[in-house]
């Protein structure tokens, strides 16, 4: 009798996983799409890096209107000179800053906040709420600045720009290298970190604008063969020295606001796989702005393609990636919806 109820249920659990696995190919014959839900794990308005929780340990003003501070925590990953971090602020809002302390110093941040009161809101916020004792929110670093080997070096530095300069030039004088600084800002009130640069002598010029107007960036054009470029200020300053160093190839520059869109923008659709809806991008508005429409929850933060929070991945189409913040590998299978659009007419993503 037992034998038989055993036989008895052995052939319905056969029978019913025979039953699943007929239903099973029916639904991926029927969708080609089926399961979108069972793709790896999409990109949903997170960076793929993990958070990191560190304490704000300091707080000075090393100049007018900017706000250092000191970070501490066991958990946060090594640095190279010109990485940047991730902070979220405690409104959620992401903003990115360089790490301007030294790398050996393990379990230790130092970054600098401009305070721009025309801004987006983020420095503001920034400066009114991020006190000492107060916990953080990171992302691990990311260097899109690296440093690379070379007998000499020409940095260049306006304003808030001196952040990621300031470990790279203890590393060039570690190495061995020649270098030299010009630092420039409106005012010496307004530069932070001079103290910092008073130690390295006459390698660094201090070129304060309301004393002796712009910089002269001629030398640039005479740097010994193999001299490397590094500038990080504003955009009217990197183009200068761009235009004026030898060797173009040889400047590396860091930016954290929007370069000129490259080409021009044009209308597009965008299918929405997983809601089935379509929406339509108009020449004039970003990918994520109409992806809102439908999707009016879709995370984003700085509208620039610098945080990451709005990468998503793309299932068809050719994107025109406008951003700075994506690896080659990450462009190959996703998109920032702020700034990048479609090349083609129409783009799938995994939304």
């Amino acid at each position: 009798m037992r034998r038989a109820l055993a036989v008895t249920t052995a052939t319905a659990v056969a029978g019913a996983a025979w039953a699943a696995r007929r239903a099973l190919n029916r639904r991926i014959g029927d969708s080609p799409l089926w399961p979108l839900p069972a793709l790896e794990v999409p990109v949903s308005g997170h960076s793929p890096r993990r958070a990191l929780r560190a304490l704000i340990v300091s707080r000075t003003q090393p100049a007018q209107d900017v706000l250092e501070l000191t970070l501490e925590s066991p958990e946060l990953p090594a640095w190279t000179p010109g990485a940047h971090v991730d902070v979220t602020l405690p409104s959620g809002l992401v903003r990115q800053y360089s790490l301007c302390g030294d790398p050996a110093d393990a379990g230790r941040y130092r970054i600098a906040i401009r305070l721009v009161e025309d801004g987006r809101g983020g420095s503001r916020e920034a400066h009114a709420q991020l006190v000492e004792g107060a916990e953080l929110e990171l992302r691990p670093p990311r260097n899109r600045f690296e440093l690379l080997p070379a007998p000499s070096y020409a940095f260049v530095a306006g304003g808030i720009g001196i952040t990621p300069i300031l470990p790279m030039l203890r590393a060039a004088t570690g190495a061995g290298a020649d270098w030299t600084l010009l630092y420039g800002g409106r005012s010496l009130d307004s530069m932070p970190f001079l103290d910092d640069l008073a130690a390295y002598g006459d390698r660094v010029t201090v070129h304060p604008e309301d004393e002796v107007g712009l910089p002269d960036l001629a030398p640039l054009a005479e740097a010994a063969p193999g001299t490397l470029v590094y500038c990080c200020g504003p955009e009217p300053l990197m183009q200068a020295v761009t235009a004026a160093a030898k060797d173009p190839a040889a400047v590396h520059l860091e930016r954290f606001a929007p370069s000129a869109a490259p080409g021009p923008a044009r209308a597009f659709t965008v299918e929405l796989r997983r809601s089935g809806r379509v929406v339509e991008v108009g020449p004039q508005e970003s990918t994520l702005a109409a992806v809102r429409r439908e999707l009016p929850d879709t995370p984003y933060s700085c509208e620039q393609g610098f945080c990451g929070t709005c990468q998503h991945r793309v299932l068809a189409g050719e994107v025109d990636h406008r951003d700075d913040l994506l690896t080659d590998q990450e462009r190959g299978e996703s998109m920032l919806l702020c700034v990048s659009r479609a090349k083609g007419d129409r783009l799938a993503l995994d939304l």
